[in-house]
């Protein structure tokens, strides 16, 4: 068998029998494959055995670049907030994965044309993670740097880059944390690394900018409005949710129209949204962990309230069709709702559906459910009802009020317009 003296990240030529083979040596688990990651982004696995020769044509270099990264003073202040996730991440050579860019320079190198729009006069890298490890830690740590950020009368709005896996989540923490909003606060995001041709990192990080200087001072997810490379929606961050697990136009708006269709050089509003004004701003981070999400399926037993109430405060249910659990005779959940919610258990409901409204008045399940104690939340999200079930109980003296506040519409996490054709 040929030696080979290369090590993962060189970029190599190997001769095989029939053909010769170009790319980037990455880790193999198998020590008899070599993994080659070709020019054309695909993965081939070749057995030692079958090399006939191989050379090196470029090392891997692991040394830091110094970048240099020009501002125009004359441009707009936003400020930036860089948590992680693919968005701010690269193509790993030594893996073939890709992991986090290390700071702030080697981030904006990747997207010069952000810096023709806006000019970065704040940038925080509060943490770098995956959003799938995101936790209300991270939440409370995110709105406080917006505070920081906002307290700067000269930045316009501000941007979060973030991982996509748990994004809806996130921007509707900070539509409940953030109160009285007076400048835009946008999320982005990327599904491609930008060292891939593919990637819709920069068109979603240029109109997030945009949409930073616009008089929406909302809480907003901004990202691909399709798979073409041409406008992002901009859509509200108590009504939007993950729809794909790979696709660049993964968000959707749910029971609600997109804010804006917004480009790299203008916004085009196509529904209502607050205007920023001269209200005081604040931050209300009070939460409690102590919250779940449970999806009822055909014959699950109650049995799992039980252990819920030993730990919890809260849950939310998403139900079936119109907001429903087991009634039957021989499997019904009313008991122990009656009995958890009695002692102090607070119980959502949402619906599994997605789209449209729970209604405890069309069947008489939903009624036994109503009558037990359940709080029906009209059309707002699951993901979004458990976040805010979080921020209402964290609040020390809005127990006795929790149905009041879970149906105070807060951040817009209600539609009352909504018609079952959104």
């Amino acid at each position: 068998m040929v030696e080979l003296n290369f090590q993962t990240g060189d970029y190599v030529r190997l001769r095989l029998a029939l053909k010769e083979e170009e790319g980037t040596i990455i880790e193999s688990l198998d020590s008899s494959i070599v993994l080659l990651k070709l020019k054309s982004g695909y993965n081939v696995g070749i057995p030692r055995e079958n090399i006939l020769a191989g050379r090196v044509l470029r090392k891997y270099n692991e040394e830091k670049k110094d970048y240099d990264i020009p501002q125009k003073k004359e441009l707009p202040a936003i400020g930036l907030i860089i948590t992680g996730g693919t968005i701010a991440s690269k193509a790993n050579q030594a893996t073939g994965g890709v992991s986090p860019i290390a700071d702030a320079d080697e981030f904006l190198s990747f997207y010069p044309e952000l810096l023709e729009i806006v000019r970065i006069k704040k940038l925080e890298i509060p943490f770098k993670i995956f959003s799938e490890n995101m936790n209300s830690e991270g939440w409370i740590k995110m709105a406080e740097t917006v505070k920081g950020m906002l307290e700067d009368t000269e930045i316009k709005g501000i941007v979060i880059s973030h991982g996509t896996d748990t994004l809806h989540y996130t921007s509707a923490a900070l539509s409940f944390f953030l109160r009285n909003l007076n400048k835009p606060v946008v999320l982005t995001y990327s599904q491609r690394s930008i060292d891939r041709a593919s990637s819709d990192a920069s068109l979603n990080l240029q109109c997030a900018a945009r949409m930073a200087l616009s008089d929406c001072a909302e809480v907003m997810l901004v990202g691909h409005a399709s798979s073409n490379d041409d406008y992002c929606f901009a859509m509200r961050g108590t009504k939007v949710r993950k729809m794909h697990s790979s696709t660049r136009d993964a968000f959707k708006p749910i029971n609600a129209k997109p804010i804006a269709k917004v480009y790299p050089d203008k916004v085009e509003f196509i529904s209502e949204y607050k205007k920023a004004g001269k209200e005081k701003f604040e931050v209300d981070t009070s939460f409690t962990d102590k919250v779940a999400l449970i999806k009822f399926y055909p014959g699950q037993s109650s049995d799992i309230l039980d252990y819920y109430a030993l730990k919890y405060k809260g849950i939310v249910i998403e139900g079936t069709g119109l907001g429903h659990v087991s009634v039957s005779a021989d499997n019904s959940w009313i008991p122990s709702l009656r009995k958890h919610i009695k002692n102090g258990l607070v119980v959502c409901i949402a619906a599994q559906t997605l789209y449209g409204r729970v209604d405890p008045f069309v069947y008489s399940t939903g009624r036994e459910m109503l009558d037990a104690g359940c709080i029906f939340l009209e059309d707002m999200l699951a993901e979004t009802a458990l976040v805010k079930l979080g921020w209402i109980l964290g609040h020390y003296g809005w127990k006795k009020d929790v149905k009041e506040k879970m149906l105070e519409n807060f951040a817009g996490e209600f539609n009352e317009k909504l018609n079952y054709e959104n």
